[in-house]
């Protein structure tokens, strides 16, 4: 474990340097690396020395991201993916068998409950779920093929928090593996390990990225795990680009001072939205009506740089509302520098039925929010005159 502090870890986590003493990390654009001899290229594939053989393995940019992803979340060892979705079925193909069961929270991100639903079935992989309410009804979905519990907190889109501690007892007295998506939280704000967490997910494109221009996710924490997760996507190529892994390294060095802000604008803003009489229901985690607010100040640093509400009126007055944004974008990305607003029943989380997304607080006329790093006042500004419509 590091004595550094986050911030340090993540600007001072760097590859050595080469002959030239650069002081910013250099790119690796390499397919390859060459061997010195035929012994040392037997003995490389042979997994008898470490070092750098094909970039779908591992290659210098990826590990360096992958190092300072692992000590920013206290985990022992990584893999770094294409995407964040590449992380999530990665993970789970990676460690599950035909015939194995999960237990998860309902509340996912929607690509992740169509690779639960629809795909992961197709190898007689089937998926129970708990509400976020229903925690105590965990133990009774457990079955004796169960390997897996896995959550998101806080979940998307309704930002709704889970007792991670918990959880972790839960799993470690079943003797499932314990995974959590971090993407909401990051390694900055929240760091699941520590309340028991075997692995961590990451959508690096999102808040880790912070500018929406590469995409790239990870997979960090027990080294026996990682192991698994690497040797299946060392055959099955879902690695991380150098190059993108070069632009999330040297992202995480200003992870700390983005977040920060983004989290005193984003509390700002759901306490705006709060007081207007057009909205009916604000959720963020560190609001004090937020039904999970001690539990989300036991876990998290801060609240997160997203804020769910509803306005009133149902769908077509949210329709109307996002149709008179002036300033932030209409996308279905997150944790950008630019503020973001988007409709979950209709796009993130469209292919779940209308029972579904009830079940995991998504109303037709629920509005996620991502606040970026405009200055609030203009933040506020747009959807003010934006609510007038509703």
């Amino acid at each position: 474990m590091s004595k550094n502090k986050f911030e340090t870890d993540a600007i001072r986590t760097q590859m050595e340097r080469s002959e030239f003493l650069e002081h910013s990390t250099p790119l690796h654009l390499t397919s390859s690396f060459i061997f010195e001899d035929a012994e040392d290229m037997r003995a490389s594939f042979a997994e008898e020395k470490q070092r750098n053989i094909y970039s779908r393995f591992t290659n210098p940019n990826t590990s360096e991201f992958v190092d300072k992803m692992c000590k920013l979340e206290g985990a022992e060892s990584g893999y770094a993916f294409a995407t964040g979705m590449a992380a999530v079925f990665s993970t789970f193909a990676a460690l599950l068998n035909a015939g194995d069961h999960i237990v998860s929270a309902r509340s996912i991100f929607g690509s992740t409950n169509s690779l639960f639903n629809k795909f992961l079935p197709k190898w007689n992989i089937e998926t129970s779920y708990f509400k976020i309410d229903e925690v105590d009804q965990i133990e009774s979905l457990i079955q004796p093929n169960s390997k897996i519990l896995y959550l998101e907190s806080p979940t998307n889109p309704a930002v709704d928090i889970l007792d991670l501690e918990l959880l972790g007892q839960i799993a470690k007295k079943h003797n499932l593996i314990y995974i959590i998506d971090n993407c909401f939280a990051t390694p900055y704000l929240q760091n699941p390990i520590k309340f028991g967490a075997d692995l961590v997910i990451h959508s690096a494109t999102k808040l880790i990225d912070g500018q929406g221009r590469v995409l790239g996710g990870a997979t960090v924490g027990r080294a026996d795990l990682i192991r698994e997760i690497y040797l299946f996507s060392r055959n099955t190529g879902p690695a991380l680009s150098p190059f993108n892994a070069w632009i999330l390294s040297k992202s995480l060095e200003t992870l700390g001072v983005r977040v920060d802000r983004h989290c005193e604008n984003a509390l700002k803003v759901a306490e705006f939205l709060e007081s207007h009489e057009n909205v009916a229901l604000v959720k963020y985690p560190f609001l004090k009506s937020h039904p999970q607010y001690e539990l989300a100040k036991k876990q998290m640093k801060q609240g997160g740089n997203v804020v769910a509400f509803e306005v009133k009126g149902g769908i077509e007055a949210g329709r109307q509302f996002l149709n008179h944004l002036k300033m932030l974008s209409l996308s279905a990305n997150l944790g950008d520098t630019r503020s973001i607003a988007t409709h979950p029943a209709s796009t993130t989380h469209s292919k779940l039925s209308e029972s579904e997304r009830l079940e995991t607080g998504i109303s037709d006329g629920l509005v996620r929010v991502s606040v970026g790093l405009e200055h609030v006042d203009d933040i506020i500004a747009d959807l003010k005159q934006a609510l007038e419509y509703v």
